[in-house]
């Protein structure tokens, strides 16, 4: 039976009215009532049930897909083009400098200063090699307001053979030096007991011309696996034209030993030196003057590496044999050094005690100060104990810096100081108050060292740094020839690919010394030598891989500081010369 949309409708409305008549009373006031509940509410949960992941479908209803067929229809297409092969974009690269075995280097400058070297190495295969070098350097002297020689001429001749190997690398050389120094420095007031001729013809009698012969035999070795890490030994024999002659001999073995997986390394020393000097300073002894000392020393040491920590812990034990003065002493020192990062790298805390004990040599003295007398006491320094503590790091990337202060207590410290002289015209060429002795002191230091670097670029650096020192002493009124001062700076700059150029500057402060006429009844005095500044610059243009042209200029304020007493330097300096390196 159909029903039409009208009947429909007026259906709906006829229950709505319906429902409505039964819903609503038509009283004026709505009483109270009471409502009983037969049975507390009490909820129940339903079982819980799985939702499938994969849900079933039921698609039987569903209209079933239409196939769909794809047809492509080519058509050809006429073409010029033709796709080239891909490239990678290209790098601009740096022509790297290319690197020389071997240089020669010639300089002539005034005063008729010649420096000369020249350094050759050459493969013999894959694993040795040879090399050699030849170095000169001398001036003919010219300082002003000096009445004796004052020339001066150093050469030197090495050679060496070494091969490199997997397990093990070693290398021995053999060379030969000469050194003619002149005692130049006579007092300020030499002559003064003299009349002037006896004076002129003294100083025309004096010849200050001395000569040093160095011929040593060395060589070092290094293993990369075993207990043995490296040995380094050396034979020097050392002789001047007064028939002083000494003799030194070390060996320095290093090993490592693991225990309990900590690695303990040990160095051993074993350091003889033995000579002769033909007589004392004032020739009343009539013997020779001889010295034999040994030193034997272990140098056991472990680190412990925690976190931002590194700490060294060892001890120094040795032995000093004197064979000629039945001196015989045992030593012991402290090596302790530690390290902690404070702020990363930018900044480090160290501090530690060290010491040990020094040999020294005649050789060792004239290098330090060649206008020495032949006529020396020899024995070993020992320094107790060296206290420091210091802070480094960097305050850039390219700027980084190191502070430290420390405290010395330094037994048989050596020190230059003068000879007293007379004019008699029977001395000895260096006993007129132009040579120097070695005294030895117990001296106490307190020392503060700063230093800053800086790399502004790839083509200036800059650094500077000082180091400012005060001394307690025993037995001495003074610290002989020690400065209280010493400051230095340099910059170096590339100005192009070709030119380059650079500055060094130092200042040295004031020292003491002590001298004295035994002709004259006076008491001596302290002499105090006047602090200096100096000032260096050289100047480089590269010609080619292979030729570089220099020039250098040395006290370029044309100063006549005195390093040591009444001996005043050369004034202002030009050398210029050239570099060439090459290949075999």
């Amino acid at each position: 039976m159909k029903i039409n949309f009208q009947n429909k409708t007026i259906i709906l409305i006829l229950l709505f009215v319906f429902q409505l008549s039964f819903a609503q009373k038509k009283e004026e006031t709505i009483g109270t009532e009471t409502v009983n509940v037969v049975k507390p509410y009490s909820p129940t949960i339903s079982d819980a049930f799985k939702v499938k992941e994969t849900p079933s479908l039921d698609d039987s209803g569903n209209q079933a897909k239409e196939t769909i067929k794809y047809s492509i229809l080519s058509v050809p297409v006429a073409s010029t083009f033709t796709p080239s092969k891909g490239k990678a974009a290209g790098v601009d690269k740096s022509k790297q400098e290319r690197l020389f075995n071997n240089y020669a280097t010639l300089g002539v400058g005034n005063y008729g200063t010649l420096n000369a070297e020249l350094f050759v190495t050459q493969d013999l295969g894959n694993n040795d090699y040879v090399a050699g070098m030849f170095r000169h350097h001398s001036s003919q002297g010219g300082i002003k307001d000096v009445f004796l020689n004052d020339e001066f001429y150093d050469t030197a001749l090495n050679v060496g053979y070494g091969q490199n190997n997997r397990d093990m690398s070693w290398n021995i050389d053999l060379g030969y030096q000469n050194q003619i120094y002149n005692w130049y420095g006579l007092p300020v007031d030499f002559g003064s007991t003299l009349l002037p001729q006896d004076r002129f013809i003294l100083i025309d009698k004096i010849n200050p011309n001395h000569s040093y012969n160095t011929i040593s035999l060395g060589g070092n070795i290094d293993f990369t696996d075993g207990i043995f890490s490296k040995v380094a030994t050396r034979f020097t024999h050392f002789s001047d034209s007064f028939s002083s002659s000494e003799n030194r001999f070390y060996v320095k073995p290093t090993f490592k030993v693991d225990v309990m997986d900590q690695s303990i390394n040990t160095n051993v020393i074993i350091d003889h030196v033995s000579g002769s000097f033909e007589n004392n300073y004032f020739q009343n002894s009539g013997q020779p003057i001889k010295y034999s000392l040994t030193n034997f020393g272990v140098e056991p040491s472990f680190v412990v590496n925690e976190n931002d920590w590194t700490l060294e812990l060892g001890a120094g034990l040795y032995y000093g044999l004197d064979s000629e003065n039945s001196g015989n002493k045992f030593y012991i020192y402290p090596k302790v050094n530690a390290s902690y990062k404070l702020v990363g790298d930018l900044m480090i805390f160290y501090t530690g005690v060290n010491g040990g004990l020094n040999q020294n040599s005649y050789a060792d003295f004239v290098t330090e100060n060649p206008f020495l007398s032949p006529t020396l006491n020899m024995r070993p320094s020992s320094t107790q104990y060296n206290v420091f503590a210091g802070l480094k790091g960097k305050l850039a990337n390219n700027v980084s810096y190191n502070l430290t202060g420390s405290y010395l207590n330094e037994k048989d410290k050596a020190l230059f100081k003068s000879n007293d002289y007379t004019e008699d015209i029977t001395n000895q060429n260096y006993a007129y108050g132009n040579s120097f002795g070695v005294i030895y002191e117990d001296i106490r230091t307190f020392r503060f060292y700063g230093e800053l670097k800086a790399d502004f670029s790839e083509n200036v650096t800059f650094g500077i740094n000082g180091t400012f020192n005060s001394y307690k002493t025993d037995g001495q009124l003074e610290a002989w020839n020690l400065p209280t001062m010493k400051l230095s700076s340099s910059l170096d700059v590339n100005i192009t690919k070709q030119w380059y150029a650079g500055l060094n500057v130092f200042y040295v402060g004031e020292r003491k010394d002590m001298q004295s006429n035994l002709d004259l009844p006076t008491e001596p005095t302290v002499v105090s030598l006047k602090s200096y500044f100096d000032a260096n610059a050289h100047l480089g243009y590269k010609f080619s891989d292979r030729l570089t042209f220099f020039l250098k200029l040395n006290n370029i304020g044309n100063q006549a500081y005195e390093k040591w007493l009444n001996y005043p330097v050369q004034g202002f300096q030009v050398l210029g010369g050239a570099n060439y390196k090459f290949d075999f």
